[in-house]
């Protein structure tokens, strides 16, 4: 089968199947999580990044949240997709400028000796470099300029739950030595899986929620702008099985609310991070919800089988285009004849 068959069979069925989770994961270290087709929207919500996977390439795509209209989309060279920063499903990997996006290579297994990630400029969908690190890493969060990507780094290949965050310069091109922590409590190791995430609107703030793997449940606030962070125990959760409920982050003007299908089980203030019992919480946590209140809508936006059928589109054209340049070359080449197509 030629290799634009192939690719035509490939995206033909991420067209029948978009929306669902695909096989692979990103950066968590768990197999099952790929947000690429959901993708992540704009800090304004008027578009929509998706990846899908085009062969040993990537397809890129700005979409209309709308019905899922194509607004625009790239071919990149390897296989990359958006990064999922929560086993919610939650996605990132977007500067709060709307102008960097942050892309992983999936992960087929854990631990990985590298983690490659690609920087790309999202107004022309350009790819403006390709990081490979060496160890294993998922992606947290990027700085509202973009010029800081934030990385979970694993400190045990058989213990998930045992890692630190880094900071990576992008105008430096390298990983910053001293791990971001708590100024408060240096010397404690994070521990836990990350449940949830929400962040500000500027995209300075990113919070996720951890479950604490066994201990207390906490909230990491991760300021992206000043390379340092909070973590906030929620002393309230303690002891709760938290696999029976579906918790999720609310945040409005000055607080940040942990609900549980929708009915809010703790408080924190986002300007002191003091923690509180919400003030109409009448049962504990895990108990039918009695109170209705708003929660960050779960059930995420996907691309319209008709807008990956225009991505198909353009990938064919783009393959043919380069298969008839390709032809063209050997030809010339062949008889000592020709220059070289322009690209």
């Amino acid at each position: 089968m030629k290799r634009a068959s192939r690719w035509i069979v490939a995206l033909s069925l991420v067209a029948a199947s978009v929306g669902a989770v695909g096989a692979h994961a990103d950066g968590l270290p768990v197999l099952g999580i790929d947000v690429g087709s959901v993708g992540v929207a704009t800090p304004v919500g008027d578009a929509r990044y998706v990846t899908l996977p085009a062969g040993a390439n990537t397809v890129l795509a700005r979409v209309n949240p709308a019905g899922g209209r194509v607004l625009a989309s790239r071919l990149l060279p390897g296989v990359f997709t958006i990064p999922a920063v929560a086993y919610d499903g939650s996605a990132s990997g977007l500067s709060g400028n709307g102008q960097t996006l942050v892309l992983i290579q999936p992960r087929v297994s854990f631990p990985r000796a590298r983690t490659p990630l690609m920087v790309v400029d999202t107004p022309q969908l350009r790819p403006r470099k390709v990081i490979r690190l060496r160890g294993d890493f998922s992606f947290d969060a990027v700085s509202p300029r973009g010029s800081l990507v934030y990385l979970i780094q694993y400190l045990s290949p058989t213990d998930p739950s045992r890692y630190r965050v880094r900071a990576y310069d992008l105008r430096a091109g390298r990983l910053l030595a001293k791990p971001v922590t708590d100024p408060r409590k240096p010397g404690e190791k994070m521990r836990g899986a990350p449940l949830t995430r929400a962040t500000s609107a500027d995209g300075r703030w990113a919070y996720t929620l951890y479950d604490g793997a066994g201990t207390t449940p906490f909230v990491h606030a991760l300021d992206t702008t000043r390379r340092t962070a909070r973590c906030i125990d929620l002393d309230m959760l303690a002891g709760t099985n938290l696999s029976r409920l579906r918790l999720r982050l609310n945040r409005t003007a000055g607080t940040l609310a942990v609900t549980d299908n929708r009915r809010p089980v703790a408080v924190v203030d986002t300007r002191t991070f003091r923690t509180h019992l919400p003030l109409s919480a009448s049962s504990p946590p895990g108990q039918k919800a009695t109170a209705t209140g708003t929660t960050v809508p779960w059930t995420l936006l996907s691309v319209s089988s008709a807008g990956v059928l225009a991505l198909v589109g353009l990938v064919l054209l783009t393959l043919r285009r380069r298969n008839r340049r390709s032809a063209v070359l050997r030809s010339s080449s062949a008889e000592g004849t020709g220059t070289p197509l322009p690209s």
